[in-house]
Formats: structure tokens, C-alpha cells, sequence
């Protein structure tokens, strides 16, 4: 199949990835399944020339890179197509590339079940919005629902940085500027220390991942920023816990006073197999109120469940709560609710 094809049918098919590897066919990874639509297994000869097709399109000059040091990565958009994020390596003696698609056309927050709550926190005008979760959980996704209602509803200068960048974000009633770290800038660090003197209203940092990054994003939210980014972590407690031990013993009471003062919301999601939709979101919401902030400043982040869960009315919930309204509808299957349950053992006398 020419490279071309393949691009097509991943952008109709609405896959996240492509993989070529020699050893099975063109596969294509679609709501967290891998697929694959032939029976056509590549050789090592095709991965070989299909990359090289690859680096053609993106007017990379050649595959030096590749066949010295084993990897090269890059971007490159085909126009009224998408965007691509390439990944090639070698493998077993064989070339392999692993393609990112990024879609220019966004994503339906109401299609995906993203709550109202989490959509109203584009009001925010300063402090930290953090989305967690497991890979592939849809943070991204979510971010960039946020990001769209945003860049429609104000007038500001949104800064983006993303490792790759996942949804291609149009200026509408905002200035949007996207740099993808390694092709824009070399590192999250250098470049949000640079966006401090670019005027940002709203800055989206696609993963905290290091304490400088932290405390770049903690200033950011600080001065009057408004910053939402990710962690791989699961529940609010755990977040914040996860924060806060990054930094040195004696920083940690300062971080967990700043952490009470700029935490706005922590949403942490899972993509739940269902039946009827195949993958569903379920959220905990956690909102910073003074009493949220109190537990934080005082290091008893054990405690956040209890608040969440009798918070509600405020528009917080519990993620048991989430798998079992989405249980209760139909949506999911029981043996998926207990699988990505909290606690299990508690939920399992609601799912009747």
C-alpha cells in the first residue's frame, strides 16, 4: 500500500497511530485496539522503503540519522489531510516507524462525555487545572476540548507545549501559538521559560514531567497565568501527593501553601470498554474550595475523598460514582466497573 493510502485510511478510520513493522501488516490503532484492514504482511525491504517515502513527504533531507544512531523523530503536515508525528527505529535488523496522527478537526466534548463542570473550567482566567489519568486515558483530548472553548469564547493569547502536538488549533476569538518540543523548542523548560516574555494569557504544558517544569508551572499560575497540563496519576490525592514529593524535604511545606492557593481543579479520567460505544470517559472531579485548601496546606490529602464525595452539589465526583452512573445506563458492563473501580469491593453493592 503507498504511504499516501495509508495516511488516508487512518485519517477515515480515525486512528490515533500507525505502525509499520515488518512481520505483520500495516496496523492501526483505534480506540485502543490495534487493527489491522489486510492481510499483506511487510518484509523487511517494505518498512525500509515505506519510511523512506515517509522522509520524502517530510522533506527530511535523508536517513543518516536513522541508520547511525537507531532513532529519528519528526513532523510533518500533508495539506487538507493532517498532521503527522513520526517515530522510526530500528528493530531486529528492520526499519520501524510508529506515526502520531493529529486530527485538524477537534473533538465534540458532548460526544464524549465530557461533564459540563469540566468543560466551565475554560472560565478560569488564572491558576492550575490539571487533567490525570493512565496513558491513553484521553487527558490530551480533553485538554484540547478546553482549549477550543477558550480560544472561542475569550479574547487571549493561549501558548501551547506539546511533546507531540496532538489537535491543530485554529485562531478564533484568541491567538493560538503551538510549539511541539524537539521541533520548536528543544525542551519544555526552555521554552516555558522563553513564553514568560511572549505575553500568554494561557499556557497548556502537555506533561509535567520534571520538578523544574513544576516550578516553571507553579510560578506561571502564580503570576496571574492561567495553566493546565497532565500527570500520569490516578485520583487527586495521588496527584498532588505525586507534586509535592518531587520537590526536597524542605521546599515541600512552601509547595503545599502554593498547591492551596493555585490548585483550581484536578480531573483525573479513564476510557472505559462499553458494549454500545466502544470506549467510554468516567471522571473524578475534584474543585479547590477552602476546604480542599485546607487539607492540602495542612498535609492530609488522604482526606480529598471525603470532601469530593460530599461535594457533589458543588459539581465534584467521586470516579465510583462516575463507573456507576455509567453502569447504571447501560454503558458499561460490571465486570469493566469493578476493573477500573476505586474500590471495588464498596462499589459492587450498587451494581445490581
Amino acid at each position: 500500500m503507498e504511504i499516501m493510502d495509508i495516511f488516508k485510511r487512518a485519517i477515515e478510520k480515525k486512528a490515533s497511530d500507525i505502525f509499520i513493522i515488518a512481520g505483520r501488516p500495516v496496523s492501526y490503532k483505534i480506540l485502543g485496539d490495534i487493527v489491522t484492514f489486510d492481510d499483506e504482511i511487510l518484509t523487511a525491504d517494505d518498512t525500509y522503503k515505506t519510511i523512506k517515502d515517509i522522509f520524502k513527504i517530510a522533506n527530511e533531507k535523508d536517513l543518516t540519522i536513522l541508520e547511525d544512531k537507531g532513532d529519528a523523530d519528526f513532523s510533518f503536515s500533508v495539506s487538507k489531510l493532517g498532521r503527522f508525528r513520526v517515530s522510526t527505529y530500528k528493530q531486529r535488523n528492520s526499519y520501524a516507524a510508529v506515526i502520531r496522527v493529529v486530527f485538524f478537526e477537534l473533538p465534540d466534548p458532548e460526544k464524549l462525555g465530557i461533564p459540563d463542570v469540566v468543560m466551565n473550567l475554560y472560565k478560569k482566567t488564572k491558576g492550575l487545572i490539571l487533567i490525570t489519568g493512565p496513558a491513553g486515558s484521553g487527558k490530551s483530548t480533553t485538554l484540547a476540548c478546553i482549549i477550543d472553548k477558550i480560544n472561542r469564547e475569550r479574547n487571549c493569547h493561549i501558548m501551547t507545549f506539546e511533546d507531540p502536538i496532538e489537535f491543530i488549533h485554529k485562531h478564533k476569538q484568541s491567538i493560538v501559538s503551538q510549539r511541539e518540543i524537539n521541533t520548536d523548542t528543544e525542551s519544555y523548560i526552555a521554552s516555558l521559560r522563553s513564553a514568560l516574555r511572549q505575553a500568554p494569557d494561557v499556557l497548556l504544558i502537555g506533561e509535567m514531567r520534571d520538578l523544574e517544569t513544576i516550578e516553571i508551572a507553579l510560578t506561571a499560575a502564580e503570576t496571574g497565568h492561567l495553566v493546565l497540563s497532565t500527570l500520569h496519576t490516578t485520583g487527586a490525592a495521588n496527584t498532588i501527593d505525586r507534586i509535592i514529593d518531587v520537590f526536597p524535604s524542605n521546599q515541600q511545606q512552601q509547595v503545599r501553601v502554593q498547591l492551596s492557593m493555585q490548585l483550581q481543579a484536578v480531573i483525573s479520567q479513564h476510557l472505559i470498554p462499553s458494549p454500545t460505544m466502544g470506549r467510554v470517559a468516567a471522571f473524578e472531579i475534584m474543585l479547590t474550595n477552602n476546604a480542599v485548601a485546607n487539607l492540602i496546606r495542612e498535609s492530609k490529602v488522604h482526606q480529598l475523598n471525603s470532601i469530593i464525595y460530599s461535594s457533589e452539589y458543588m459539581g465534584m465526583k467521586a470516579m465510583d460514582a462516575s463507573i456507576l452512573d455509567l453502569y447504571q445506563k447501560g454503558l458499561i458492563t460490571k465486570e469493566n466497573a469493578l476493573i477500573y473501580a476505586t474500590e471495588p469491593d464498596s462499589l459492587i453493592k450498587y451494581l445490581k
